[in-house]
């Protein structure tokens, strides 16, 4: 380990902010048989630290807390949600270079990148600080006139949250955020390869005034943590973010309670260059879509679509971008930065234009990579690199282009880089993806909905639709009520005067 990460190692250390334990109940908690594991610096293969590897009991426990706080935090007015919601923002704000460093240090980005997805999963909690106070309710039109109907919106209850290591503390907060807003209670298990960024959070969370057992957080065994939030009849959903295949059984485990489930899986994006795109612009938006975060993103631009006219010149700028990019610890200045895929597409006829190689660094680096020539049967078509990866499709018309890029099970996130207003309406309309970016590579924001069609969800996250994932309907039928409560109703419900009535 390098003398400036151990530096930041000792200095993280003495700011309470490295926790060792689960969270259970708002205690700091070992494993019950005190098993643990190592957590590893990516870069250097070094152990942080070491965390409980907790399994069923745990997690059985952190749910009986979740439970058991669920009546007094949803019972709180949205208002006070609200305020402690924005000081949990303001903390992890104030403390944003330190969990920065915590998410290089065991993630392996780097630390501006770091930094910036700390900002990025605050954004999260400020935004549904404020969606806390905007859950409202609907009034009917009646079928009867001695009868009215209106709809409630209220918590559904525990939330079993289940996060990757991609984006240790940006995929947490998307989902804790609005859990926390409506009035639900929290079960995080955080990725075993990056617990220490959810636990920093989680830290931050308590110093902002949320109650005991309101955030709970377990890691270790991953199979039967799942599968204590899946058995357990008090947690009311699973929202979770990782692979299709884990998403399938997670589904299909959660239809023995009748669990709802919300799912952000697998990508297989498409950006899609035009002949009459901006050169500057489409390699610039490109290479941030492809190679954010090395291409370690759910919706990374897994394939890039080139059409004939401008695929040489798009092509020679686009693998200069990529030869320009610096590799190495994500401590060090300057850092921006599958191997079967690339050899099956090199052994039918592609050609690698950059990279292609393991890094010269070793250890877990692989070269950010561009291939020419690629046909949509070569694997790397079909199947998410998940790495710094970038192959490139030539394609003759835009009806080739949609269907090329319609072509997979997946359906997350997908590119346009196009000067032409009437076309981007046209392909945005008809490619099959739940986010469409127009000469746009950073596509997710706090503001916006994130989710997939076809095989890569349900349900979606951020915005106001975010919501929904943790409420429920409660549909209510008034009907041949007593003078006073038909006067109330009348006057609060009815007519074009909003009255505001206190009894």
């Amino acid at each position: 380990m390098g003398s400036d990460t151990k530096a930041i190692s000792v200095k993280l250390n003495g700011s309470g902010l490295i926790r060792s334990h689960g969270l259970i109940g708002g205690k700091w908690t070992e494993a019950y048989d005190a098993k643990t594991f190592e957590v590893l610096n990516p870069a250097t293969g070094e152990v942080i630290t070491t965390v409980p590897f907790m399994a069923g009991r745990e997690t059985n426990d952190a749910i009986a807390s979740a439970q058991e706080a669920f009546p007094s935090w949803s019972k709180l007015t949205a208002t006070e949600r609200s305020k402690r919601l924005r000081k949990w923002y303001d903390l992890l704000i104030s403390h944003k270079e330190e969990l920065g460093q915590i998410i290089t240090l065991e993630q392996g980005k780097p630390l501006k990148e770091g930094i910036g997805e700390v900002a990025y999963a605050a954004n999260f909690i400020e935004f549904y600080a404020e969606e806390a106070k905007r859950v409202y309710g609907d009034i009917i039109p009646t079928t009867s006139p001695d009868r009215r109907f209106f709809v409630l919106k209220q918590p559904i209850g525990v939330v079993g949250l289940i996060t990757p290591w991609n984006f240790p503390i940006a995929m947490i907060t998307r989902k804790v955020a609005p859990a926390l807003a409506c009035g639900c209670t929290v079960v995080i298990k955080p990725s075993e390869l990056t617990p220490l960024t959810a636990l920093a959070a989680a830290e931050l969370s308590i110093q902002a005034g949320i109650p005991p057992g309101v955030v709970n957080v377990v890691m270790g065994d991953a199979p039967a943590i799942g599968e204590a939030l899946l058995a357990s009849s008090q947690v009311k959903t699973i929202s979770f973010t990782g692979s299709t295949a884990v998403g399938k059984k997670l589904m299909a485990g959660a239809a023995a309670t009748v669990k709802k489930v919300s799912l952000e899986l697998g990508g297989n994006a498409p950006c899609i260059v035009f002949d009459d795109a901006d050169i500057e612009v489409a390699v610039k938006g490109t290479l941030a879509a492809k190679f954010r975060n090395t291409g370690q993103t759910c919706i990374c631009a897994n394939r890039v679509l080139v059409q004939e006219g401008i695929y040489d010149k798009f092509a020679d700028a686009f693998s200069k971008a990529v030869k320009s990019l610096k590799m190495g610890n994500g401590f060090e200045e300057g850092v921006v930065l599958v191997e079967t895929l690339v050899q099956d597409a090199v052994s039918k006829g592609a050609k690698i234009l950059a990279g292609g190689n393991r890094h010269s660094l070793g250890f877990t680096f692989y070269e950010p990579t561009v291939i020419a020539d690629v046909k949509n049967e070569m694997r790397i078509s079909s199947e998410e690199v998940f790495g710094p990866v970038a192959p490139l499709l030539k394609f003759k018309t835009e009806e080739e282009a949609i269907h090329i890029a319609n072509d997979t099970n997946a359906g997350l996130a997908s590119y346009i880089f196009t000067t032409n207003v009437q076309r981007s309406w046209r392909v945005a309309e008809a490619l099959e993806y739940g986010i469409v970016g127009v000469n746009e590579g950073l596509v997710s924001t706090e503001v916006t909905p994130h989710g997939g069609m076809k095989q890569s969800g349900l349900g979606r996250e951020g915005s106001k639709y975010g919501m929904e994932e943790y409420l429920e309907h409660h549909p209510h039928i008034l009907g041949k009520w007593d003078g006073a409560l038909r006067m109330m109703v009348y006057l609060g419900f009815c007519g074009n005067v909003v009255k505001y009535i206190s009894i």
